[in-house]
């Protein structure tokens, strides 16, 4: 995009913000400019959609995350952003292995990563994330390890871990010299990242997800809880009243005005099941029966019992959460809940 399409979006992504303020009606406590790398847009731009965003929503002491590309020269636009609400950035990190940046097509090296984290600090910004990326070819555990040694050096607060996934359609499904890591081998280094993480302070709160006291991510927490939230932009999806709904992905057409599209039903027994298993707080029983009317039934219990015993799961005070194990298996697990609750 150049300069004369950063403005258009920006006007239309605005008009829409106001729009939804005024069907909605709502006060919003977090804020999440993200999807691609917003940072991009410069700090005119961003402040003005997040003083839309403030006249539609209030956001009055919100959480207000901006997502950045290390590689950007960030100083100005932190400074800029900071005065007018930003108080967390999420940094698209992924390793601290030149190898490994290299193939996954990244343009940032380390000595950008710490000159970023300190630029925001210096603008005043001393909640931050960095993601790291399982699974990347030629990735080991002592590899694994270097970056999770720079990562927990930069002294940050929260760190977000994702398995490498492979869509159809994109280059990297069609590398023929590229080795992927076989299921054994990202699992096991997934242990290894989140027994590591753990040991250094973290909570591992979410699957993906791990915080030091007080750091979880507020907007991505609604996620998981089933919470309201509403996206507002090419490919966003939303979830208000009941009703999910997302945008398409094509541009143009959301300068165009298009409308979102309806995508069915949200809150449903089997989302929160679901969802409730992706979080250290794990399954709630008595939810499941007050707000669902589901029975808790012997072959559930029976099920709940087998993971218990194997390792994947410990037993709550309310129902039971999975284990750093259990993660990984959590599809399987949430299928095996889903038919033993007869659902």
């Amino acid at each position: 995009m150049n300069e004369q399409e950063y403005d258009r979006y920006t006007d239309a992504l605005c008009k829409r913000i106001l729009f939804f303020g005024e069907r909605f009606c709502r006060c919003a406590d977090t804020l999440y400019l993200g999807g691609g790398t917003p940072s991009l847009l410069g700090p005119q731009r961003l402040n003005k959609i997040i003083n839309a965003s403030k006249k539609a929503f209030s956001l009055d002491g919100a959480e207000i995350t901006l997502e950045a590309n290390p590689a950007d020269d960030l100083f100005e636009t932190l400074k800029e952003v900071k005065n007018a609400g930003v108080n967390r950035l999420s940094l698209g990190v992924q390793s601290a292995i030149e190898q490994e940046l290299a193939i996954l097509g990244r343009r940032h090296n380390n000595s950008d990563v710490i000159k970023t984290v300190k630029d925001a600090r210096l603008a005043g910004i001393e909640n931050i994330s960095c993601d790291l990326m399982l699974g990347i070819p030629k990735q080991t555990q002592k590899s694994l390890d270097n970056s999770i040694d720079f990562l927990l050096s930069l002294d940050i607060p929260h760190i977000s871990v994702y398995l490498l996934k492979i869509e159809e359609g994109t280059p990297f499904s069609k590398a023929k010299n590229l080795e992927f890591s076989d299921d054994d081998t990202a699992s096991a280094l997934y242990l290894q990242a989140a027994k590591r993480l753990q040991s250094a302070g973290f909570e591992h709160y979410e699957i993906s997800n791990f915080a030091k006291k007080g750091y979880q991510s507020k907007h991505n927490l609604k996620y998981w809880k089933l919470e309201e939230y509403l996206g507002i932009g090419p490919a966003a999806h939303s979830y208000m009243n009941g009703e999910r709904f997302y945008f398409d992905r094509n541009t143009e057409d959301f300068i165009q005005g298009n409308e979102p599209i309806s995508d069915g039903k949200g809150g449903t027994k089997e989302e929160f099941i679901m969802l409730s298993l992706r979080l250290s707080n794990g399954l709630c029983e008595e939810k499941l029966e007050s707000d669902f009317g589901i029975k808790i039934t012997e072959n559930y219990l029976t099920f709940k019992q087998k993971i218990i015993s194997e390792g994947l799961a410990t037993a709550t005070e309310k129902g039971f959460r999975l284990t750093d194990s259990g993660f990984l298996m959590q599809n399987p697990i949430v299928i095996k809940i889903l038919d033993a609750l007869g659902i």
